[in-house]
Parts: C-alpha cells; sequence; structure tokens
C-alpha cells in the first residue's frame, strides 16, 4: 500500500487535467500539516488536499471541506499573501519522483507577474511541503528541517531548495528519452533492455527486491505484479533468472513504463475477501481473474469473494475512499493522545493498587485459623504443659487432630487472647480490602471502558464527552472553572437489513442516555459480555418480534464497538431493554441484568449500513 512514484503520475495527470489555468480562491491549513486549495476552473469550485502527515502523507482532489482554525497558522498566511487569486501555469513531477511541482503565476504588491512554486513531496516521514520563489529559494515550508535534524539538506527559509539523493536508483523514465505517441522507439527499447538487465544483474537479491531497489517510483506491489505478468519468481534471487526470464520481464517493465509516459492509467483496489489489501495506478492482474480484465475492459465492476480487483474512476477517489477512515482515525489519535496518556496512566495506577490489596487480602486468609486455635486453647488450654511451644489438640469442627504453635512465654489463655486479637485484626481488615477491591475493580472497568471509547472516537465532537467524564472523575482539572461544554456527539446509527434502527453509544455517557433515556421497555439491547464495550440498542417501534438476522446484526456490532474487535468470536449478552438496571452511584455506562441470552458472533460489519 505504497503511495509510489506512479501514482504521483497518476495524481499529476488528473490535476493537469483539472486545474491547469485555474485560481486560487482559498487557502486554509486545518491540520499544523495539512493545506486544503479551493480553486475556481472554468467547471466549477475544486478543492486539492495536501497531507505532509509523517504517518499518512496524502494528496488528491476532494468535494470534502474541512474546519479550519480560528486563527491562521503563519504559513498559511504567507501563501494567502502570496498565492491568493494566483493562476495555476503548471503541475509536474521530476522523473518518477513523490514529488510534485505546482508553478503558480500572481501579481505582487507592485502589480507585477511573480511566478512562485509550491513543492509537495510524498515521502513518509520526510513528507514535507514546500514554498519557493522564482530562483528555487525556499521562502517557507510547512515543517522546518535544521541541519540538527537532516544531515543531507536543510529545509528553511532562505536556503536553496533542490531534491536530495538518498539512494542510488535509476530514473526508469530516461530510458525511454524520444518515445512516440504509440510507444517508445526501438532503439530507446534496446536500451531500456540494456539497462533493465544490466541493473538488476548488479544485485544478489531476489528479483522483486531488486526491481524496486533499482528504479525510482516503483513500489514492492508493483514490482511484484511485473513479475507475476512476466510468469517470473519474484523471490527467486537475480543470478537465477535465465535469458528468456530476463526477456519477459523487460517486456513487462517496458510495458509498465510505456503505460506511465502515455498516461493510461487504470486505479484499482485490491481485495482479499472482504478487506483491501493493496492498491495501485496500473491494473493488479495477480489479484484479478479474468472476469475482473473483461469488466475493467468494458467499464464495469466485477466482484469475486476471493481475491479480486475493483476500479476506481480516479486516483482522487481510490486516495480518498482508501484512506479517509485511516485518516480520520490518525488525526484523531493524535488529538485523543493526553486523554489517553491520563487514562492509561490511572488505569495502571489502579491495576497496581489494585494487585496490592489482592495481596493484603490474601494475606488474611489464615484469620479463621487464628479463630478457631483461640477457641481451642480457651477449650483444652488446660492440657498444655508449663513453657511448651505447642499443643495436640481435637478440632471439634473437623473431627481432626490439630497442632497450635505456643508462645512458650505466655499462658494458654493469653496465647488465646493474642490469637483473637490476630484474628480479628485481620477481620478488619478483610473488610475494609473487600469493599476497596470492590471499588478498585469498578474503577479499573471504567477506565478500561473509557479506552475502549477513545479507540472508535472518529470526531473532535466524540472526544469532548470522554474529556468530561474524566474531568467529573477527578483525572482531569476543569479550567478556570468553566462550565460544562456543549456537547454535538450523537451515537452511531445503523440500519438493519430488516429495517430496524440499531444505535450505539460511542462512550459511557452516551450509553446511560441511549440505554435510559432513548430506549424503551420492549426495545432489544445487547453488549459485549464481560468486556468494555459499547450499549447496542435496537428500537422495536411498535414491531412484534426481532429476525434473527437483526439480532446476528446487532450483535456483531457490541462486538466491533468493544474490546473484543478482530477476533473470532465474542460472546454477546443481550435481553430487552426492561430488565436492564442501573444501580445507585454506579460509574457512567456500569449497568447490571440478572437473566439474559447470549450469542457468539464474529465483529464483521461490512454489511450493514451505516446512516450516520
Amino acid at each position: 500500500m505504497a503511495f509510489d512514484g506512479v501514482t504521483v503520475a497518476n495524481i499529476v495527470k488528473e490535476l493537469k487535467e483539472t486545474l491547469l489555468g485555474s485560481r486560487i480562491a482559498k487557502i486554509a491549513q486545518p491540520e499544523p500539516d495539512e493545506l486544503l486549495l479551493t480553486m475556481k476552473t472554468a467547471a466549477g469550485q475544486r478543492r486539492l488536499y495536501l497531507s505532509a502527515s509523517a504517518s499518512l502523507p496524502l494528496i488528491y482532489l476532494t468535494e470534502t471541506n474541512k474546519p479550519s482554525p480560528m486563527t491562521a497558522p503563519g504559513f498559511c498566511m504567507l501563501l494567502r499573501k502570496h498565492l491568493q487569486n494566483g493562476r495555476i501555469l503548471d503541475i509536474s513531477q521530476p522523473g518518477l519522483e513523490r514529488i510534485i511541482n505546482i508553478d503558480i503565476e500572481h501579481l505582487d504588491e507592485m502589480g507585477d507577474l511573480r511566478r512562485k512554486r509550491l513543492v509537495v513531496e510524498i515521502m513518509g516521514k520526510h513528507s514535507n511541503i514546500i514554498f519557493c520563489n522564482e530562483e528555487n529559494v525556499i521562502l517557507d515550508s510547512i515543517k522546518h528541517v535544521s541541519g540538527l535534524v537532516s544531515s543531507v539538506r536543510e529545509v528553511l527559509p532562505g536556503k536553496p531548495y533542490f531534491i536530495p539523493k538518498t539512494q542510488d536508483k535509476a530514473d526508469p523514465l530516461s530510458l525511454f528519452r524520444g518515445e512516440k505517441e504509440d510507444g517508445p522507439r526501438e532503439n530507446t527499447r534496446d536500451a531500456a533492455d540494456a539497462g533493465f538487465r544490466r541493473l538488476l544483474s548488479g544485485k544478489p537479491m531476489p528479483v522483486y527486491k531488486a526491481i524496486y531497489n533499482s528504479f525510482t517510483g516503483i513500489s514492492p506491489i508493483l514490482a511484484q505484479e511485473l513479475c507475476f505478468e512476466a510468469g517470473v519468481d519474484g523471490d527467486l534471487p537475480t543470478a537465477a533468472l535465465s535469458r528468456e526470464d530476463f526477456d519477459r520481464l523487460c517486456q513487462a517493465f517496458v510495458g509498465m513504463i510505456s503505460s506511465v509516459l502515455r498516461g493510461e492509467f487504470a486505479p484499482c483496489i485490491a481485495y482479499e475477501g472482504s478487506a483491501p489489501a493493496e492498491y495501485a495506478a496500473l491494473p493488479l492482474t495477480m489479484y484479478a481473474s479474468k472476469e475482473d480484465t473483461q469488466a475493467q475492459a468494458s467499464g464495469a465492476t466485477s466482484r469475486r469473494q476471493a481475491s479480486h480487483l475493483e476500479f476506481q474512476p480516479s486516483m482522487s477517489v481510490l486516495l480518498e475512499s482508501y484512506y479517509a477512515e485511516k485518516n480520520t482515525l490518525t488525526r484523531i489519535r493524535q488529538k485523543s493522545s493526553d486523554l489517553r496518556r491520563i487514562t492509561q496512566t490511572a488505569l495502571e495506577r489502579n491495576v497496581k493498587k489494585y494487585d496490592l490489596q489482592l495481596r493484603q487480602m490474601k494475606d488474611t486468609e489464615k484469620r479463621d485459623t487464628y479463630r478457631i486455635y483461640g477457641e481451642l486453647l480457651n477449650t483444652y488450654g488446660y492440657n498444655a504443659q508449663p513453657k511448651a511451644k505447642s499443643l495436640e489438640a481435637l478440632n471439634y469442627h473437623t473431627g481432626e487432630m490439630i497442632t497450635i504453635p505456643l508462645d512458650p512465654g505466655l499462658t494458654p489463655q493469653e496465647n488465646a487472647q493474642k490469637y483473637f486479637e490476630k484474628y480479628n485484626k485481620m477481620k478488619r481488615t478483610y473488610e475494609a480490602l473487600s469493599e476497596l477491591t470492590e471499588e478498585g475493580k469498578a474503577e479499573i472497568r471504567h477506565l478500561e471502558s473509557i479506552l475502549a471509547s477513545l479507540d472508535i472516537a472518529l470526531q473532535e465532537e466524540d472526544l469532548v464527552e470522554i474529556r468530561e467524564e474524566l474531568t467529573e472523575s477527578g483525572y482531569l482539572r476543569r479550567k478556570g472553572g468553566s462550565k460544562k461544554v456543549k456537547v454535538t456527539s450523537k451515537p452511531f446509527h445503523y440500519l438493519s437489513s430488516d429495517g430496524f434502527h440499531i444505535y450505539v453509544g460511542k462512550n459511557n455517557y452516551q450509553n446511560d442516555e441511549l440505554t435510559f433515556k432513548f430506549a424503551s421497555g420492549n426495545d432489544w439491547w445487547f453488549h459485549a459480555k464481560g468486556i468494555p464495550g459499547s450499549h447496542v440498542v435496537v428500537k422495536m417501534e411498535g414491531a412484534e418480534e426481532l429476525p434473527d438476522r437483526t439480532f446476528e446484526e446487532a450483535g456483531r456490532l457490541a462486538a466491533y464497538y468493544s474490546k473484543g474487535r478482530g477476533q473470532d468470536k465474542v460472546e454477546i449478552d443481550y435481553i430487552q431493554k426492561k430488565h436492564v438496571k442501573k444501580p445507585g452511584s454506579a460509574k457512567p455506562g456500569f449497568v447490571v441484568y440478572y437473566t439474559n441470552y447470549s450469542l457468539m458472533i464474529d465483529s464483521d460489519i461490512s454489511g450493514i449500513q451505516r446512516i450516520t
């Protein structure tokens, strides 16, 4: 799942077709490492999303807008100063590098035409968005990189911009200079064959690794696709390739690069079952069946239960759909990191305290033994010899003889009193610890449920109630005596295959609201057994019975929105809501029920329609 140079070439083609000649109407910076450019084109308004995130760098056209901070960051203000209403002159890619150059013409303060360049580098943790002037000098960047951070290149205002050469890889497009519209010329093809053989032969490693280690822009998945198309085992060492193998590999390589040069892309997602496995800008035939290939040629979409391809109308559509959820989760993980750290720290502290209390309770297990020693000494103490260290006596509770240790410096009655004092002390300790361990167990369950809520949060609004819950539980301070914040987050809403509405709480407050204020007595209530998870409510809305399929779908939702997500089977308790009770002074989200049904179900919710 690599954002490789071929993917960038596809994006560049789309941007050229859509944005050349357009004017920049708005510039926003929704996140510290993101830009959202709104362009006015002849066909209407278009948005370009740019992300230099270290974990998920992206660039694609989108229809989705994002809220911006009240005060724009400095980089955004600089771009607005220079590029607002600027016209896009050119969009290019150097070779097959993961770099996009956007050349923009604008008017300066004196009314003279000037040209600037926005460089988008999609390079993993080294990704960046760099703003340069006509002389290729950096004016600013969304991330500053000093010499202390990188010895290869500084990315700072006033420094010259250049592409760092950190890998000894060849540009595959350079092998095809002088190509015709219908493909490379014969002399170009011969040179490409020779260059391809020379580079691969010099790398003693598996073939597919040798390919992506030899050429820029080729990802491991495309290298494996080349081997598949050529009928060559990609795991073989290059030294094991025959001349015929090299010929077939060269032919497949030439075909792939020719497609890139002609702009013949076919963005697709490869699925294994229902899960997306890979994506590429060119067909991944190793995942495709014959029917898939025919469907692609006719513009249709083919689906199979095993490996199959789904072709997308554009790379932007593919990237947005493929990464939308992942990008959202990545952002929300960043925004919730402080809440997660506070919760995790509190959980670890409570677990340690709980373990200590359990060990202390274990030390009180002999309390009844001391009581029996005292009782037996009061009964048989007259048999003890003076200064004896023990006494053999009949335990009339069990009918067995036991040995009672004695302090030879004390009388039998004084020994009995000593044992009764030990018993009473341990009894008081046990009673106190019994209450404390129950409180500790409840607090641990509470904190684990908060972590589970953080795991399913998708928006900043979802974090508001979690933050409020931590504040009311004493783990966070309310800033400046501020009042409770307004809550706009709502439960997840699904529609079952049989038309029943299913609601899923996102956190403990929503769970309580859903179960005790929203649900009616005959509605069905679901929850993962014995583990943190969401309350799931199926609204009956006058129906007499719930179909088996809806029971299963609600159970899957309860499994998915619980700590058991991803397990093959999760046990789910379900019961009508009227049998669910909330004990007095119980933690948020905690309920009790005494009769219930159970089912074992997986956590695959891919076939359930989500409404909101």
